[in-house]
């Protein structure tokens, strides 16, 4: 055997020893064939099966590798291979061998997220005791291994961190370590490691089995690991069976390894959202703002999670995000992502790292429609801006009467996910029909903090004010974008917490952020009934019907500005010409039950041109509630009146009031029309000039009776 061996060794020495090739067959072969086969087996399961089959020959083909150079002397040996799996076997250390190459005073970079190299990372704490100096390189995170408590414990002596992170770090748990933290954008880190400003020593990364040609995916985490990786001295890959294969740019070659740490361990992941009702109002006001054919990016929470099961009935998204998670999946599998209207990477989910179940990594196992990158392709706004209806999707913790956002990682979010919210939100601004959002819950502490506040005192500031779009809240969505602070005030404080809105006003005339002569009305504390909003299309436009809202005041005013001469005097029965705030307050400043106005409205929300008011307001006396109408010229006779009118007699039905009335001209034949549709009994009665009309709910309409055959 031996002889015939050296003899095969002997022929082949031009070309690679018998190991190389015998290697290659056997790995390629185990790989394809999915053997051994247990149908009741996970793909991982299998996986780490067929590498330890294929550690065991190579290590069997390693001997014989020696044997050849022992029996083939005089120069027959071949000396060196430069196939992959000769070095393969070669770099394979136990990680206390493979880290003895650290020394006091480097820079060492680990892993990100669920992609951290959790035994290379246990090894170095346990050897901590040998090093000075040494400083860690990583984006925050939650750690599972007390790398931070080493550093406090021994006053940064062992080890000092520096932990990417562009929060507010304002909760205690992170200010106390804020020495530790490097402001900077997601984008931007990739390029500190490439230029050498901060120069990489060592990394330790995690990485799947090597494929038929020797490369290694980065799997769940490319973000900056590939950056620190390709620009570090010496990396030191912990290959687990149990790491995913994702395509993209996410892998790296044998060659480009210094020491393998072969240890298989299950993957960190993020356990199942609660269900939390204020989550789910926010994701329903959200999930109106996100059309047919988006591009999505989301972060990590509850309320992400949420608003990703209410964009079920939503068709053909795209994905590029910094993230994906189990949201995501799902809508794959729901055929609600496609991908194939992003208008840029069609066809792909694009996106830097995953964060979720061991469901999930075997989803993105090479799966074609998945592709990763590196942080610096993902969240670059150039990049980001390419595609169609980009919209950004964030938490954000507290935010002023003036638009500015304070964002920290909170319970059931990531801290990763903060460093790449500006990015996200300016590329999303470049898109063609895109736009950015920021989610937050009113309040906290249990209720007892409002995280809409007057002004941002000693908080970081992480999202400027300019930069801030749609902000919505469990009380409502609102656009700040381009408008002017007194109606930024006007709006957060609409969709504060009933509770705290009554302070917020004060505070607000206090610091000039609203006018003096404002008065404050027990209608503030009003909560917009999001049931009552209808989208419809009339004349092949898409047209919401929605209740009015404090910001509405300039639109409603020009509605009134631009209506004919007759149409004003049916509306307030004389000629008007001036539709100041005083004037017209009760058709905005509504609480929604004794008051209430809906409008039909065209455009995007914020910048919206309103074509239709209807609203009533209650008389306590009788329990009767007044409507009036007002329809733009060219939208008269659509039928929006009558869907208005309608709405308006739902509203008042549900918040118990005993019917409507309303007051016109005799001559009125429109009004007089209109309200005869109403499905009830209507009497009518003069007053001098006036008609009245009236209608209990408790009354229904006779139907008309059909006449009998033969008459």
């Amino acid at each position: 055997m031996w002889t015939f061996y050296r003899t095969i060794s002997f022929d082949l020495k031009p070309v690679c020893c018998i190991y190389s090739y015998f290697t290659m067959k056997m790995y390629s072969y185990f790989h394809d064939s999915g053997w051994p086969h247990n149908g009741h087996e996970g793909l991982f399961m299998q996986r780490a099966k067929h590498h330890r089959i294929i550690n065991c020959l190579a290590a069997i083909l390693a001997g014989l590798k020696l044997l050849n150079a022992k029996y083939n002397k005089g120069g027959n040996a071949v000396t060196k291979s430069l196939y992959w799996a000769d070095s393969y076997i070669d770099k394979v250390r136990s990680a206390k061998d493979a880290l003895k190459d650290i020394r006091p005073g480097q820079r060492v970079f680990i892993g990100s997220s669920c992609g951290e190299p959790q035994h290379l990372v246990k090894s170095l704490a346990e050897i901590s005791g040998r090093f000075t100096d040494l400083e860690i390189v990583r984006l925050l995170c939650l750690e599972h291994t007390p790398i931070t408590l080493i550093a406090n414990r021994t006053h940064s002596q062992q080890f000092n961190i520096r932990s990417f992170y562009l929060g507010s770090a304002k909760n205690r748990s992170l200010s106390r370590n804020s020495r530790f933290i490097t402001p900077i954008n997601l984008s931007q880190i990739p390029q500190l490691f490439k230029s050498r400003m901060l120069p990489i020593n060592v990394a330790l990364i995690q990485v799947s089995p090597p494929d038929d040609f020797g490369w290694m995916s980065l799997g769940v985490s490319v973000d900056i690991t590939k950056a620190a990786a390709e620009a570090a001295d010496i990396v030191i890959a912990q290959v687990n069976p149990c790491m995913p294969r994702v395509l993209g740019r996410s892998f790296i070659h044998v060659n480009s390894v210094n020491y393998i740490v072969e240890h298989e361990e299950p993957l960190l992941v993020k356990q199942e959202m609660p269900n939390i009702e204020t989550a789910n109002i926010i994701a329903k006001h959200m999930s109106r703002l996100i059309n047919d054919g988006s591009t999505l990016q989301t972060t990590l929470g509850a309320t992400t999670q949420a608003t990703l099961l209410c964009l079920s009935d939503k068709n053909d998204l795209g994905i590029h995000t910094q993230y994906i998670s189990d949201g995501i999946m799902r809508l794959v599998s729901m055929g609600v992502i496609t991908n194939m209207k992003k208008g840029f990477n069609e066809g792909k989910i694009i996106a830097s790292s995953a964060v979720g179940s061991s469901i999930l990594y075997e989803f993105m196992d090479d799966n074609p429609a998945i592709e990763f990158h590196p942080s610096d392709y993902v969240n670059d706004p150039r990049i980001i801006s390419r595609h169609n209806a980009m919209t950004s999707i964030n938490t954000a913790m507290e935010i002023d009467l003036t638009g500015q956002v304070a964002v920290d990682a909170l319970p059931y979010n990531n801290f990763s996910g903060v460093n790449g919210m500006l990015d996200f939100i300016r590329g999303s601004a470049m898109a063609p029909g895109g736009k950015s959002i920021l989610m937050l819950t009113s309040t906290r502490e249990n209720g007892t903090l409002s995280r809409i506040v007057p002004f941002l005192d000693n908080t970081a500031v992480v999202v400027p004010r300019g930069d801030v779009q749609f902000v919505v809240t469990e009380y409502g969505a609102v656009n700040l974008f381009g408008k002017s602070i007194q109606e930024r005030a006007l709006a957060l404080i609409s969709i504060a917490h009933p509770d705290f809105r009554d302070d917020l006003f004060e505070r607000a005339k206090e610091l000039d952020f609203i006018d003096i002569g404002r008065k404050f009305k027990e209608s503030i504390r009003g909560v917009y009934p999001l049931r009552l909003e209808e989208v419809v299309n009339i004349k092949g436009v898409s047209v919401i019907l929605r209740p009015a809202r404090p910001m509405d005041e300039r639109f409603i005013q020009e509605h009134y500005y631009n209506m004919d001469r007759a149409d004003v005097i049916s509306r307030f029965f004389h000629e008007k010409t001036s539709f100041v705030h005083d004037q017209i307050d009760t058709t905005f400043e509504i609480d929604y039950v004794n008051d209430l106005a809906i409008v039909a409205a065209v455009g995007e929300m914020g910048f919206e041109k309103i074509i239709a008011v209807g609203e009533y307001l209650l008389n306590p006396v009788l329990n009767m509630a007044e409507v009036a109408f007002s329809v733009s010229k060219e939208w008269q006779g659509t039928g929006i009146a009558r869907t208005l009118q309608d709405k308006l007699a739902e509203a008042a039905l549900e918040n118990g009031i005993k019917g409507l009335i309303a007051y016109t001209s005799p001559m009125n034949k429109g009004m007089i029309q209109l309200f005869n549709k109403l499905p009830y009994k209507v009497s009518k009665a003069y007053e001098e000039d006036m008609l009245i009309m009236s209608c209990l709910f408790s009354e229904p309409a006779e139907k008309h009776k059909p006449e009998p055959a033969g008459k």
